[in-house]
């Protein structure tokens, strides 16, 4: 699967597999391993013997097969329903249930440990290999090192090669065993290695964390992950909801209590917490499904940035606990905009000052945001902050 890396540096999500947006630079000049050499300096500083550095390059050569184009994310280049489809099958759901019961003992010691809930934990370990039906079988090593000789203009791909070899100089992995996607992800998880080295956890709690051949590694890993990244023991990551006619549409965000107050009610969960902070999101607009969610569903997106990837986990894991999936129907004229459209919503809805972020074509709380204050502004209803045809005419014929 390949991930996102909008916010690679910044917001350290080096669990997802790399994804190339653009076109490799054709870096021809000075050659792929007088290129590694000049990581030299930085391996070094992180501890890595020049020993062990000879050996990695030592008749490396550059995957032709990363050199081409650039790779589409599915994630936001398909309807966020077609994703969801696909993802939460009756299949996967089976599988689901069946690793649950397959490890119960271990998931009920890691959820204690580390306070995420075992269908998380599950949900994002079926999304990432398919319960470990998938792991990848490429050169970690080479798959990574020609990503940062082609992709020389995103210094990520260089990290995670240095990663790499810190993993090879502390004996975590041995190279024969260094294994994984096209684009370097590895094991279970999925994890990139600078993931592995700030996340991956034995469940025992001794010696390296197997997260190739050792489910209970892998799925303590995940929970390590999730934990690490502020996930809240006990708070839902939200639920499907209802809306009461007439919903005023003044805020997408407020406490659960607040949006009770205005009928905002759960489709069939139990009730989210009344002081906890949530936002409304509908992603196929008002017309179709509808979720409260809490901060815990921003951290699923901290292991792939997508609302795609997000809600899938999210409903996955309710149909492996045993709860009702989706329940309300998305709309049957659902489409998504094609990437030129919403480069150009965002582009005028910066000209005109509801936007202050990225212009990249993706929608994220920001776009929306930016979208619910513009159909506030002019008296669209309902103002749901979701990216249409119909809000795209109306930012193109307002002066």
């Amino acid at each position: 699967m390949f991930r996102s890396f909008a916010d690679g540096l910044t917001r350290r999500r080096f669990c997802i597999g790399l994804a190339l947006m653009a076109a490799p630079a054709q870096a021809q000049d000075g050659g792929f391993s007088a290129f590694l050499e000049t990581l030299w300096p930085a391996a070094k500083e992180r501890g890595v013997s020049r020993a062990t550095f000879t050996r990695a390059l030592n008749g490396l050569t550059p995957d032709p097969a990363l050199m081409g184009t650039g790779v589409k994310q599915a994630e936001f280049e398909r309807t966020i329903k077609a994703y969801i489809e696909d993802a939460v099958t009756a299949g996967r759901v089976a599988r689901g249930k069946a690793a649950a019961e397959r490890w119960r003992a271990e998931l009920s010691t890691i959820e204690k440990r580390f306070g995420v809930p075992s269908e998380i934990i599950l949900a994002i370990w079926g999304m990432e290999t398919d319960f470990g039906r998938v792991h990848g079988e490429k050169d970690v090593v080479r798959s990574i090192a020609t990503l940062a000789y082609a992709r020389r203009d995103n210094p990520i791909f260089a990290e995670e090669f240095v990663a790499a070899l810190v993993m090879l100089e502390r004996g975590l992995v041995t190279r024969e065993r260094f294994k994984g996607s096209w684009a370097g992800a590895m094991g279970h998880p999925q994890f990139m290695p600078s993931a592995y080295l700030r996340h991956a956890v034995a469940y025992a709690g001794n010696g390296p964390a197997d997260i190739w051949a050792s489910t209970p590694d892998a799925l303590a890993s995940i929970a390590n992950f999730m934990a690490t990244q502020g996930w809240t023991r006990g708070l839902p990551w939200g639920c499907e909801a209802k809306l009461a006619a007439g919903f005023d549409w003044a805020s997408l965000k407020d406490h659960v209590r607040a949006f009770a107050s205005k009928g905002v009610t759960p489709a069939h969960s139990p009730a989210l917490p009344g002081a906890a902070e949530a936002t409304l999101f509908m992603p196929a607009g008002a017309s179709g499904p509808a979720f409260l969610l809490t901060a815990n569903y921003w951290l699923i997106k901290q292991y792939n940035n997508s609302d795609s990837y997000a809600l899938s986990v999210a409903l996955l894991g309710e149909k492996i606990a045993g709860r009702p999936g989706l329940t309300n129907r998305w709309p049957k004229d659902f489409r998504l905009l094609s990437r030129t459209d919403r480069i150009r919503l965002q582009e005028m809805l910066t000209d005109k000052g509801f936007y202050d972020g990225k212009i990249d074509g993706r929608f994220g709380p920001a776009s929306r945001d930016a979208i619910h204050r513009f159909q506030r502004a002019v008296g669209m209803r309902p103002a749901d902050g979701y990216p249409s045809a119909a809000v795209l005419e109306r930012l193109s014929q307002r002066n």
